[in-house]
């Protein structure tokens, strides 16, 4: 019996050619037909519906080559773009927008720091300004070295370079919280916009919106509320995220009895487990990067490939 699903994660898809941002790492709109395609050729489009069915009985069956297909962050792209893609060729996918960013406007700090990344062209210049700012915080926040970080920091990316994935770890999660977000507002205030407010508007789904392809079946899911690490949050502090984003939900109509979550950064641990369980989270999207096993991987910490792991 098949028990095997593709879960696919999408972030940005747009006209890039034709934006105002076309160096933003995202998925043209040409490549996302060419890949929708793909996958009704290959492929049989689930909903999360049928997810839900399948783990909840180990005799359901699921149809051949099953696919799922996940949209992050609430990008206005979904909505404008997506959606209407989806709709014409009868594809159930699952949207995570984070609250924050809808509900007041505040562009999220990862999309601050890709926008600045995409407004620059040498991202080792960028590097040597959020160096050369911290020494303003040294003392304050105890902060450690140039040397010592760079040493800290080893892990690789699969699509960034060592120094675009250097800066992306001091500014997300690295530094000390305070210190983070003051170097992300100066940066995203120098070289993208100082107007955060319109710029969050533009940039992400309204409730209307959201709203709106809820009601044609379209699937909305937790993505926090801010966006945080939360594996890096105490437990009080991972209550207060879940607690706000399932609010979010409920305010939007979402169904309650099957409402999931997709981890911001593919963050979680065991105490965020515990009490995704005992808030009765029915599933949890992670980035790693390959095929589900429904009789392998546990409902709440479910793999999902990127975009670019299929053909397009």
């Amino acid at each position: 019996m098949n028990r095997k699903v593709t879960i696919v994660m999408y972030h940005y898809v747009r006209d890039l050619a034709s934006s105002r941002f076309p160096a933003i790492k995202g998925l043209t709109i040409e490549r996302f037909v060419r890949q929708l395609d793909y996958i009704l050729t290959n492929y049989s489009p689930i909903a999360i519906e049928d997810l839900f069915k399948a783990i909840s009985s180990p005799d359901k069956h699921l149809p051949p080559n099953p696919i799922l297909l996940t949209f992050d962050d609430g990008y206005s792209d979904h909505f404008l773009n997506v959606f209407p893609l989806l709709e014409e060729r009868g594809i159930k996918g699952c949207f995570f927008p984070p609250a924050q960013a809808v509900l007041e406007h505040r562009v999220l700090d990862v999309n601050k720091i890709q926008f600045v990344l995409a407004s620059v062209s040498n991202p080792s210049m960028l590097l040597t300004e959020v160096f050369d700012a911290m020494g303003e915080f040294r003392e304050e926040h105890s902060l450690k070295s140039r040397e010592d970080y760079l040493v800290a920091i080893t892990e690789k990316h699969r699509y960034d370079p060592p120094e675009v994935t250097i800066l992306k770890r001091l500014l997300q999660r690295e530094l000390p919280e305070k210190v983070r977000a003051e170097l992300v507002r100066r940066l995203f205030g120098k070289h993208v916009t100082s107007d955060e407010k319109a710029f969050a508007e533009e940039l992400y789904m309204s409730v209307e919106q959201i709203s709106c392809i809820r009601r044609q079946g379209m699937h909305i899911g937790s993505h926090g509320y801010s966006h945080a690490w939360l594996d890096h949050l105490s437990p009080q502090g991972q209550a207060e995220e879940i607690d706000r984003s399932v609010k979010f939900l409920r305010e939007l109509g979402a169904d309650m009895d099957q409402w999931t979550i997709c981890y911001p950064y593919g963050g979680f641990n065991e105490s965020l487990l515990e009490l995704l369980q005992d808030r009765g989270c029915t599933f949890g999207f992670t980035v790693e990067a390959r095929m589900a096993d429904l009789n392998v991987d546990g409902r709440l910490t479910l793999p999902r490939i990127d975009t670019n792991d299929l053909p397009s």
